[in-house]
C-alpha cells in the first residue's frame, strides 16, 4: 500500500474517532442492566435448581465480554468524550471484569504500537515463535511453547491464570499510579465477592460466579487470539514493519452473526480498531462499511476461525502460519544435522 494511500486511509477512518455521549450511555444501559438482571436471576434460580442457575450465569458471562469492550474503549479514551468519564467507567468496569485499568492500558497500548513487529514481541500479545526460533530452541523451550499453544491450556487454564495471577499482581517497575489502581481493583473485588459469600454462602458463589468468570475469560482469550492468528497474518522485522499494514493485514475482520457481533461489542472489526484505536466500538461497523479499502481485510467466520487453532508457528520465509506437524520434518532434519 502506497504511503499516500495509507495516509488517506488513516484520515478517512479518523473521521469516526469521535466518541458520542448518547451512544455511550445507551451502550452502558443495554449492557449493565441486562448483566445485573441476569446476575440476580442466576442467584435466585439457585432456589429452584443449579441446572437453571448455571445457564443463566453463562449468559451473564457473555455480557461480561461486552462490559470488557467498554473497559477496553475506556483505556483508549474512546468510549466517551470526557477523559474523566472514560477513566471512571474504565476503573469500575475493570473491577467488574477483574482487570486493573492502568496496568492493562499500558500493556495494550504497547500491543497496538508493536503488533506484527517481530523485534518487539512480548507485551500485551499472544506468544508467537517463528519457525527459525522454534528449530533453534532447546527441548525445554519447545515443550513450554507447545504447552502454551495447546488449546486446552490456552483456553482452558488461560482464564484461571488471567484472573487469579496475571491481573492480580503489578509488573516490576510499575509506577505508583498503576500499582495503586491494581490494589484498588483487587480490594474492591475482595469486598464484592466477600459480601456475596457472607450473604449467600460459598456454594452459591461458586455455582454462579465461576461460570461467569470462566466463560467470559475463555471467550475473551479466543477473540483476542483469533484476530491476529490467521494463516496469512502480518509479521515483519522492525526495519520492514509498517503500522498501517500491521493494522489492516495483521488484524482480521471477524464476521460474526449479529447477536455475537453485538455481545462482543463489534470487536470483530479488529482491522478498523487497530488502524484507529480512538474509534469507539459503536462506530467500528460504520467505519468499515464507509471505507472501501478496509473491506478487503482478511475475513474470517465462526467456521473458518476454528482453523486458527492449528496455526502455531510463523514462517517468515513464506509469510504464513504453520502447524507443529508441518515443522516436524524440519525438526528431525535439524537434529540430524546437529548430531
Amino acid at each position: 500500500m502506497e504511503k499516500e494511500k495509507q495516509k488517506q486511509l488513516k484520515k478517512d477512518v479518523s473521521e469516526f474517532a469521535k466518541p458520542d455521549t448518547k451512544a455511550g450511555i445507551i451502550q452502558l444501559l443495554n449492557t449493565m442492566v441486562p448483566f445485573v438482571t441476569l446476575w440476580i436471576l442466576a442467584y435466585l434460580s439457585l432456589e429452584i435448581s443449579a441446572w437453571l442457575a448455571v445457564p443463566v450465569a453463562i449468559l451473564a458471562g457473555a455480557f461480561v465480554v461486552r462490559i470488557f469492550i467498554i473497559f477496553h474503549d475506556c483505556t483508549h479514551s474512546s468510549f466517551l468524550p470526557s477523559q474523566k468519564a472514560n477513566r471512571t467507567i474504565g476503573i469500575i468496569s475493570g473491577i467488574l471484569t477483574l482487570f486493573p485499568f492502568d496496568k492493562w492500558k499500558r500493556s495494550h497500548s504497547i500491543h497496538h504500537a508493536t503488533s506484527g513487529n517481530l523485534d518487539k514481541r512480548g507485551t500485551g500479545d499472544i506468544w508467537v515463535m517463528t519457525v527459525e526460533e522454534y528449530l533453534q530452541a532447546s527441548k525445554r523451550e519447545r515443550f513450554i511453547y507447545r504447552m502454551y499453544r495447546n488449546p486446552i491450556v490456552m483456553f482452558g487454564f488461560g482464564p484461571i491464570y488471567l484472573f487469579l495471577i496475571s491481573n492480580r499482581f503489578n509488573r516490576k517497575g510499575a509506577k505508583k499510579k498503576e500499582r495503586v489502581n491494581t490494589y484498588v481493583t483487587n480490594i474492591s473485588a475482595v469486598l464484592i465477592y466477600g459480601t456475596i459469600i457472607a450473604t449467600l454462602g460459598w456454594e452459591a458463589f461458586l455455582l454462579v460466579q465461576l461460570p461467569i468468570l470462566y466463560v467470559s475469560g475463555m471467550l475473551g482469550i479466543w477473540l483476542f487470539y483469533v484476530q491476529h492468528q490467521f494463516e496469512d497474518s502480518y509479521f515483519e522485522d522492525e526495519s520492514e514493519w509498517d503500522f498501517v499494514k500491521a493494522a489492516v493485514d495483521g488484524s482480521s475482520y471477524y464476521r460474526l452473526p449479529k447477536v455475537f457481533q453485538w455481545i462482543s461489542g463489534n470487536i470483530g472489526f479488529h482491522h478498523v480498531h487497530h488502524l484507529s484505536p480512538r474509534v469507539p466500538n459503536y462506530k467500528l461497523e460504520e467505519a468499515h462499511e464507509s471505507t472501501p479499502p478496509l473491506q478487503y481485510a482478511t475475513t474470517i467466520t465462526l467456521l473458518t476461525s476454528l482453523e486458527s487453532v492449528r496455526f502455531r508457528l510463523y514462517d517468515t520465509a513464506n509469510k504464513t502460519f504453520v502447524s507443529f506437524k508441518e515443522v516436524k520434518p524440519l525438526l528431525k532434519s535439524n537434529a540430524g544435522t546437529s548430531g
